[in-house]
């Protein structure tokens, strides 16, 4: 269904951690924990030629930051979902702003 999503977010952890897919495939996170998260994209750590990703819709790393430490922007709230398709192969690392120094990291490993 619509609701099922694939990486769940916890207190501090993306679960799983590390989650394969095809090209043009769509990742859904779904925060199931108690607290807000963000989404977003190592700028520097994704394939080259790959849109950016954040939730929020950010283009990039450091207005996500920005907007998260201003207004919350990019959050995504307990039972709220974010999704995002892609469509270059490689591995893409990410993070939640909030949780970073608590290690909320994770990896989207996708395939031709």
């Amino acid at each position: 269904s619509d609701a099922d999503f694939h990486i769940g977010m916890s207190a501090n952890a993306f679960l799983p951690k590390e989650y394969e897919i095809s090209v043009g495939e769509t990742v859904v996170w779904g925060n199931n924990g108690s607290r807000g998260h963000t989404v977003t994209a190592y700028g520097g750590s994704i394939p080259n030629d790959a849109a950016y990703f954040a939730s929020g819709g950010y283009e990039d790393i450091e207005t996500a930051r920005q907007d998260w430490y201003g207004s919350g922007g990019g959050n995504i709230s307990p039972g709220e979902t974010y999704e995002h398709t892609f469509e270059v192969p490689g591995r893409y690392n990410y993070f939640c702003i909030p949780h970073e120094s608590s290690g909320m990291v994770g990896v989207i490993v996708v395939t031709d």
